[in-house]
């Protein structure tokens, strides 16, 4: 990594940002980051300690002068998303991220960069640290498994926490602060076939989607990206309208809370008919592309003849699963009613595998209510039972309901005015933020998020904005010195 991140500024972030992307930290495997934060707290000689699923809580007394105000707790996950571009090499497990600076971004080669949520724990390390920053009463939480499941909001217990305020530094645009999110739950289809051995006389063709941009299947749902498994299983089902392909196996996506940007598929079909169905190929790729040429500029499709396979599906499997594919919802379901421009209710149709006799589908359904992401979750559930798919639902978490007069929104608002001359977008997102979670067993804490300005999070093009972290540190600072009295 280039020293040139070191020298940003505010250096105390850009510094704590750099060491902690030098230890390993992808979701349901942050042994190493827990071990680093444990260390971080315990040589700055605070009170640290794990509670019982690992989430790290360090505490810090109040600045001189600032002992009587009100307790907060300062929270951020210490997860990151692990996606990478298909041709970059790279282990997530073993490998810190190697960044870069770009004009006012600093990015990553090739893989997500950790932003989403490490500038936040970059944040709370800082300030732990310092020695002339001015503060109440911290408690900084650090949160495990934040992107896959937030078991580590959901495990934490009520009581260990005292703070009356909660600042979670998890938003990714920096002239918002957040006062809701959306709840989520894990809809995933699987089911076995019957495979038969590959019929004679057949010609075998991998077929490959890449280039798209991806992205965050919650913040980004709206765009109208390109989805690699729908865009495939439609490919497929084109193809099976002119004539008969036998289906190999399929591989798309990766992680349920990333939009899909690659997927491959191996067919068979008749070598009789194989430039029949080359051409009517090229003529559904040409439509796909044209349809989003402007969203997804860099989208390639390309098919290849490969090394012949052994075995395929059953015709019948292969149908049902066709039409589920297509079937099931992805994208917008529902906007919001009572918020402008909020999505209320989607679906990310995630993870399609298609192999060895098993399928698997993996979808993250969110939504700001309750019985609009039930409903959601039971059309996909419904769907895929008509292909004889056993349908499970796992992960649930609630979302996390706006409190418009809370009186930390107001002193945000008032400091962001001040600082910056307008008010700042206090909104709801479709992200699942851990406010929802943690306010189970903590009903009467007051919590906001913000953050600094992030792109193209849960994605390679995942970036974080220089000028826009030096304007949130700021923000940070002055909110610490005006936090109200006990």
């Amino acid at each position: 990594m280039s020293n040139e991140i070191r020298n940003l500024e505010p250096k105390q972030l850009w510094n704590k940002f750099a060491d902690l992307n030098a230890v390993p930290r992808p979701s349901k495997h942050e042994e190493r980051v827990i071990a680093f934060m444990m260390d971080f707290g315990k040589k700055l000689g605070l009170e640290t300690f794990e509670d019982s699923v690992r989430n790290v809580i360090i505490r810090k007394p109040a600045s001189k002068g600032m002992e009587n105000r009100k307790t907060i707790v300062l929270q951020s996950h210490l997860d990151m998303v692990h996606q990478k571009n298909g041709d970059t090499t790279f282990d997530f497990n073993i490998q810190g991220i190697d960044m870069y600076v770009d004009g006012d971004w600093v990015r990553a080669r090739g893989t997500t960069l950790g932003a989403d949520n490490g500038i936040g724990v970059a944040t709370i390390m800082a300030i732990l640290e310092s020695k002339d920053i001015a503060h109440p009463p911290i408690e900084a939480l650090f949160t495990i498994d934040e992107e896959t499941g937030m078991t580590g909001a959901l495990g934490l217990k009520g009581g260990i926490l005292t703070g009356d305020i909660l600042l979670n530094l998890d938003t990714e645009e920096d002239t918002e602060i957040d006062i809701g999110c959306a709840g989520g739950i894990d809809v995933t289809a699987t089911r076995s076939y019957s495979q038969e051995e590959a019929p004679k006389d057949h010609s075998t063709y991998t077929i490959s989607i890449k280039g798209l941009n991806g992205g965050h299947s919650g913040m980004d749902i709206h765009k109208g990206l390109g989805n690699a498994n729908k865009l495939m299983n439609r490919l497929l089902a084109e193809a099976q309208e002119k004539q008969v392909i036998r289906v190999s196996e399929i591989n798309g996506g990766s992680l349920r809370n990333a939009i899909p940007r690659e997927s491959t598929a191996i067919v068979l079909v008749s070598t009789a008919s194989s430039a029949s169905f080359l051409k009517d190929l090229e003529t559904s790729i040409l439509a796909i592309k044209t349809e989003f040429k402007t969203m997804e500029p860099h989208l390639t499709i390309s098919s290849e003849t490969s090394s012949a396979a052994s075995k395929v599906m059953e015709l019948k499997a292969q149908k049902e699963m066709m039409n589920a594919l297509y079937t099931a919802h992805n994208g917008v379901y529902r906007m919001s009613a009572d918020i402008a421009n909020l999505v209320e209710t989607s679906n990310n149709v995630a993870r399609v595998i298609i192999k060895d006799g098993e399928i698997s589908v993996a979808c993250l359904t969110r939504s700001s209510v309750e019985t609009s992401k039930m409903d959601l979750a039971k059309a996909l559930r419904a769907c895929f039972e008509l292909a004889s798919c056993k349908v499970s639902f796992a992960g649930s978490y609630p979302g996390w309901t706006p409190n418009v007069n809370s009186p930390i929104l107001n002193i945000l608002t008032s400091i962001y005015e001040k600082q910056h001359g307008k008010k700042p977008a206090v909104v709801a997102c479709h992200a699942g933020l851990e406010c929802g979670i943690l306010g189970t067993n903590y009903p009467k804490m007051d919590m906001v998020s913000f953050g600094p300005t992030i792109k193209g999070a849960h994605s390679p093009d995942e970036r974080a904005s220089i000028s826009s972290a030096q304007k949130y540190w700021n923000f940070v600072l002055e909110i610490l010195k005006n936090i109200p009295l006990n």
